[in-house]
Order: C-alpha cells, then sequence, then structure tokens
C-alpha cells in the first residue's frame, strides 16, 4: 500500500526521551536586556559535544540545546547562531530547546528552532507569516505524461489561477466569509478531515481582528501564493507525478505580528533591534489576544494553501486529464499548546519556527485519527533544483520535540547571492537540470538551487538520528515563484 494512504553554565533540566523536566524555572530575564548575550568560547561550535544517538548536545547558560546536525551541516552553520541559540533558552519559562538539521540564521532565534516553554508566547519563533508551511497533492498520471508542452501548460494555467509576489491578489471573499476562514481554518472549507494538519485551531469567540492592524488586507489575498522562497512545484517520485506547494498567511500574518510585535515592545521596553526577542507570559494582558492572533493566522494559512491546492489541481486536470488528491498539508511557522506526556507532566507551548512537527505512531496527540497508528506525514522540500521529501515520523523524534526540519536550509542569503550570481548563471543551471521555471521566465537568482543546502544531507540528519524515515522522494519537473 502506497504511503501516506489516500558552552558554559548549568543545565537545570534534563530532556531525553521519556524523562520529564523537572528543573527549576528561571526567573525572567531583565525585560530590558537584549538577551544576546553567548557566554562561551570563541566558536560555539567548539562547546558542542557529540551524542551517540545522532546528535549534538550544546550548553548554555540557561540550559541545553540540542542540535541536530551532521559535521558537514555543523561546519556550515554560521557563527552568528551561537547568539540565536543562547537567545532561544533566554525567554522565561522555556523548558527545552533543539535545532533542527536546516537551521540557518533568523531573526532573534535560528530559522529551523523549536522551544516548549510553560505557557510564554515567544515572538520570534514563530514569526511574521504565522502558520507558513506545505501542502502536497499526489496523482496517478504517469510521469512520461509530463512532456514539454504539457509542463509548459500547467505551469501557464497555474500562473492565470494562482496570485503571484509580494503584493499579488486572490480570491475575493465577504468580510463575515473572512471571519468564518479565519476562526475555522479547513472546517470553513469543508476539507476532509486528517488532510490539514489541525483541522481548525480554536479561536475565542470575543477576539476579532485589531481594526488599527494591517491584518485587514488579507481579506482579499486567499488562494494567493505570494513571494520570497514560496512556491508551486511540479514534481516526480519515477512513477506519478505529484505538486507541492509552500505558502502562508499572506498580510494576513504579517499585520497581526507587526500588530503584536509593537505591543510587545512596548510592554517590555525594547528597542526597535531588540524586536525579535519580545514575548507574552501569561500575566500579561496581550497574551490572550496574542494566542488567538496565531490561531487566526494559523487558520487563514491553513484555508490558503487549501484554496491553491484546488486551483492547482484544476489545471493539473486541465493538463493531464485527471485531478491529484490532497495527501497532507502541515504548518512549520506555529506556537501552539500540546501535550507530551512521555516528555512532560503538563501541556506546554510548543514553537516551531522553519520546523515541523513530526508525531510518531501510537502519539496520544493522533488518537482517534487517520493517523493514529502509522504517525503523519512531514512534507519536506528542498531547492527548485533538488530532492524534496514525505518522511513518516519516528518514536526517536521525542528527542526533537517531536519536530523535524521544514526544509534544506538557506546557505546563502538573498543579497549574496545576487553579488555572486549572475541571471544567466541561474538560467544556464536550471535548464541544465531540465527544470522549467515560471513557464521559461527568469529564475529567481535567490531562490537558485545554489543558496540551498543540499536536501539529501538535511535529511539523512533527521535519519541517522533516529527523528523520521523516508517514505517518499520527489524530483522536481516544474517550479512556479512569485518574483518579488
Amino acid at each position: 500500500m502506497a504511503w501516506p494512504p489516500s558552552s558554559g553554565g548549568s543545565w537545570a533540566r534534563c530532556s531525553p526521551t521519556g524523562r520529564r523536566h523537572l528543573g527549576r524555572r528561571h526567573p525572567p530575564p531583565d525585560r530590558r536586556s537584549s538577551l544576546l548575550r553567548y557566554s562561551g568560547p570563541m566558536s560555539w561550535k567548539d562547546a558542542l559535544r557529540r551524542d551517540p544517538g545522532g546528535f549534538y548536545r550544546l550548553r548554555t547558560e540557561q540550559g541545553e540545546v540540542r542540535i541536530f546536525m551532521t559535521e558537514a551541516l555543523l561546519a556550515e552553520a554560521e557563527e552568528t547562531l551561537g547568539v540565536q541559540i543562547a537567545n532561544a533558552r533566554r525567554f522565561p519559562g522555556v523548558l527545552d530547546a533543539v535545532l533542527t538539521p536546516d537551521a540557518h540564521h533568523g531573526y532573534g532565534v535560528p530559522v529551523g528552532c523549536v522551544m516548549a516553554t510553560d505557557g510564554t508566547l515567544a515572538m520570534g519563533p514563530v514569526g511574521y507569516d504565522i502558520g507558513c508551511g506545505i501542502a502536497a497533492l499526489r496523482s496517478e498520471v504517469a510521469r512520461d505524461e509530463a512532456t514539454v508542452h504539457r509542463v509548459r501548460d500547467f505551469s501557464r494555467r497555474v500562473m492565470q489561477r494562482v496570485g503571484l509576489g509580494a503584493g499579488s491578489k486572490g480570491q475575493p471573499v465577504s468580510t463575515e466569509r473572512f471571519q468564518e476562514i479565519v476562526r475555522g481554518g479547513a472546517e470553513a472549507l469543508g476539507a476532509r478531515r486528517g488532510t490539514a494538519e489541525r483541522d481548525r485551531i480554536p479561536v475565542d469567540e470575543d477576539w476579532d481582528i485589531p481594526k488599527d492592524s494591517r491584518a485587514w488586507r488579507g481579506q482579499e489575498q486567499l488562494g494567493s501564493l505570494g513571494g520570497g522562497n514560496h512556491f508551486i512545484e511540479l514534481q516526480h517520485d519515477t512513477e506519478r507525478l505529484w505538486v507541492m506547494f509552500h505558502t502562508g498567511s499572506r498580510g494576513f500574518g504579517h499585520g497581526l505580528a507587526t500588530y503584536f510585535f509593537e505591543k510587545a515592545m512596548d510592554e517590555l521596553g525594547l528597542r526597535r533591534g531588540q524586536m525579535d526577542l519580545g514575548y507574552f507570559t501569561q500575566r500579561s494582558r496581550h497574551w490572550r489576544p496574542y494566542r488567538n492572533a496565531v490561531a487566526a493566522g494559523g487558520n487563514y494559512a491553513i484555508a490558503n494553501r487549501l484554496m491553491i491546492g484546488r486551483a492547482v489541481a484544476g489545471a493539473f486536470a486541465e493538463t493531464f486529464g485527471a485531478e491529484p488528491e490532497l495527501v497532507y498539508e502541515i504548518s512549520h511557522n506555529l506556537v501552539q499548546e500540546e501535550r507530551h506526556p512521555d516528555l512532560f507532566p503538563e501541556p506546554v507551548w510548543v514553537h516551531r519556527k522553519g520546523a515541523t512537527r513530526a508525531l510518531p505512531g501510537g502519539h496520544p496527540m493522533l488518537a482517534g485519527t487517520r493517523w493514529a497508528e502509522t504517525g503523519h506525514p512531514v512534507i519536506i522540500p528542498g531547492s527548485m533544483g533538488d530532492f524534496s521529501y514525505v518522511l513518516r515520523p519516528l518514536p526517536g523524534a521525542a528527542r526533537a520535540l517531536y519536530s523535524v526540519n521544514h526544509g534544506a536550509g538557506r546557505r546563502k542569503s538573498r543579497s549574496g547571492a545576487r553579488r555572486e550570481i549572475t541571471q544567466a548563471e541561474a538560467n544556464r543551471r536550471m535548464r541544465e537540470l531540465g527544470v522549467l521555471v515560471n513557464a521559461g521566465g527568469a529564475v529567481p537568482i535567490d531562490e537558485s538551487p545554489a543558496c540551498y543546502k543540499p536536501a539529501e544531507e538535511v535529511i539523512r540528519a533527521v535519519t541517522e538520528a533516529g527523528l523520521a524515515e523516508v517514505r517518499v522522494r520527489l524530483s522536481p519537473v516544474a517550479s512556479i515563484k512569485g518574483v518579488d
């Protein structure tokens, strides 16, 4: 049957698989402190200790961080990660933290950071694109059906149906319908239960979208891709055609995040350069509104992916004569309350910034779902010129707070890419790989394959640590990006 079916200081907490976090809770840091202090050797890498389980341990002043990287990935990890790793342990109430194999420099904390707290909601470890994530469609259409003409035709049809680029518009909806979607997520669209990671993220009835935020611009962006690293990609598993796509909560999530980042700055007395270190404890008057904002942003992102999926499925059916089915949809920028009784005696708030939830079969949070026995699919894209993967979580994922990476991870900044790679080189490389980009248009230089780490090495870190196993490997055929 195919699967998925239709340095320094003391460490006050323990976190190996099967043990509970019983250490004392450290007091909140000085709210006016930048938190940007890493008291270790000249390089944070010098303080790492390799664990036989296939990962590294790093002790910071506030506790340990487990880092799931191979030697090759560690060698190219930025030195600036040391400060950001320390930041991840210094928010109030942090119980545990890990880094995924694709980790790279982010905002306040690394992209590829997972944190569990006893209630604090940290904002940098969620980010601006609340609920950003991945979805995949699988067809029964043979790979050989993807002729040059059909691939180009499919790309053009998708580009006509889905808004591309940072300011793109989608399918306008009424204010009433918009409210239903941000409160109902996949349920509001009538999606089959279990095809989305979360059918609906609860939003309190008395919460509403802040009127003085820019979140309302999201009302006209549902069903649009956006820009940056968001994509729609035609792929194959050597036999059949798939479609994978990556997008988030567009201007809605960004508007909500910006609104609450500014509230945290005011409440904590942070300077503009410290915005990414904002947080709300449960004592804050902004804690519940922000929790609801994240839930609404997550629902929007889920609905956005499902709406894009329907548009893409229509384009696929017109081109190849058969409609693909949604395999799964999953987020990688979110904070939610979760129950992991093998790790924590009480529910915790798990922050995943550029990290994907990975619950194996038998986990209590999957009880009663179609994935209860097997574990849910984990969808991991590579660059537009590299492999992508569908993984199945294993019990060993507990060592990584039931999380894995969300992609390959950047190895070259956008500005660095534009300095070092010419347009001609980027276009030529994709022609050599046989991947059609934007129906034959220019390849976005800052999204070209050279900007990303090799997907196979990143996945090797996951499998060697026993976090998940590879069930499907996908190769790119055509990639569609929003050119900003």
